[in-house]
């Protein structure tokens, strides 16, 4: 409430909604909620509404105490935590949108809101939140752009609007917040380049499923970051440096991206269970300097060339399909295949010329071979995806022409 009173008039006037609360309530024995509080609480919850079979508001009566409402937490007087649709309370979600005077809730550190099908844009009001330590609006249809006043939540560690419908770019301030720990801004329709991050504590980025363009800096990125998606975008640029500083790494897609350069030998030592860079445009040989301990390596769909590096034989599921490897598969492959300790080797559409296995050789029931569309005669007929195609070899002046 803001007093637009003088003097001693402004003082009765907070003193006497202060009195109403509490005859409303009936008791002069427990802490009574800020009036400022309380009717922004009274603002949100008129914008919002219960979806079918929800049962969130039920316990939202303002004749009784606020702190006692489902998702409304206190300390002494004030909300420091709101969870709007908090499942514990039964809610499969709510609708309406945010009312600016969210902003009113000044000593508020968390806020959340399940999924449901809030709509509108983000109150830009949310910067008034001084003490916002967590913010979590995601799988609603929160519309708008991200406001860069955010950046102005100098406290803000965890930022969550994944699964809306924001558009525009993600703003510079938001790169510059100096204690974020984890950016979830996944399938959104966000656009332009991915602002540099300068908290030293950033573990998680995940900005997949977005309209990103552009390339990033070789120090975009602090060497915290463990979880790095940021699949289905259109991002450009070589990632040799970058990935080289990022040492902590123990998840990483950049797959369906536009990437370039090489890959850095540096990433296959990486305690990771998935390396994902396949649907880009990274070229040049790839070698480890160590046997891969990587359970699933995909590096299909690339520009990728010169011989396959016998560091692979340890991966169980290989990926280097439609990519321009030449030479022979090494041998070790071929015994880690036979002895099913590797469940998926596609190397169809490449320019490889041989593969050293009996055309008697069983193939093991749990494991699949594709080696189609090469440049040699296949030893062996095995089951390859139907996006193989039907062809067997490739065409003997594509083979000459790649040789030469």
């Amino acid at each position: 409430m803001k007093c637009l009173l003088r003097g001693n008039s402004c003082f009765w006037l907070m003193f006497l909604a202060r009195l109403i609360f509490i005859l409303k309530c009936g008791s002069f024995g427990h802490a009574m909620l800020d009036p400022i509080d309380f009717l922004a609480l009274q603002n949100i919850r008129k914008g919002l509404e219960d979806l079918p079979g929800s049962n969130y508001f039920t316990s939202w009566d303002f004749t009784s105490d606020p702190c006692g409402f489902s998702g409304v937490y206190c300390e002494g007087d004030k909300v420091v935590a709101l969870n709007l649709g908090d499942p514990r309370a039964g809610s499969p979600g709510l609708t309406g949108r945010l009312d600016p005077e969210i902003g009113k809730l000044s000593s508020m550190a968390e806020l959340t809101v399940v999924p449901g099908r809030i709509f509108g844009s983000l109150p830009d009001t949310l910067s008034q939140l001084k003490n916002l330590r967590f913010l979590a609006v995601s799988q609603n249809f929160i519309t708008g752009e991200i406001p860069a006043s955010l950046g102005q939540l100098q406290g803000l560690q965890t930022l969550d609007l994944s699964f809306n419908q924001l558009t525009g770019s993600i703003p510079y301030s938001i790169g510059a917040l100096p204690a974020l720990s984890n950016i979830i801004l996944c399938h959104n329709k966000l656009s332009g380049s991915i602002p540099p991050f300068v908290s030293q504590s950033l573990t998680r980025i995940d900005l997949k499923h977005n309209d990103l363009t552009g390339s990033i800096s070789p120090t975009g990125l602090p060497p915290s970051v463990q979880h790095l998606s940021l699949s289905w975008n259109q991002l450009t640029g070589p990632i040799d440096v970058l990935l080289a500083r990022l040492n902590q790494l123990s998840y990483i897609d950049l797959s369906m991206n536009r990437f370039t350069g090489p890959i850095p030998p540096e990433l296959f030592t990486l305690p990771i269970a998935n390396l994902q860079l396949q649907r880009n445009q990274f070229s040049g040989p790839v070698r480890p300097a160590n046997m891969v301990t990587i359970p699933t390596v995909d590096l299909s769909f690339n520009r990728l060339s010169g011989e396959i590096s016998p560091m692979f034989a340890t991966v169980q599921n290989l990926y280097l399909n439609n990519n321009r490897f030449m030479g022979h598969v090494p041998a070790s492959f071929v015994n880690r295949l036979l002895a099913s300790n590797i469940q998926i080797l596609y190397l169809q559409h490449n320019y490889l010329t041989g593969i050293e296995i009996n055309p008697t050789a069983e193939i093991p029931v749990s494991s699949s071979l594709c080696l189609q569309y090469n440049c040699m005669v296949l030893p062996v007929q095995t089951a390859c995806p139907l996006k193989a195609g039907n062809q067997k070899t490739r065409p003997t002046s594509q083979c000459i022409e790649w040789k030469g």
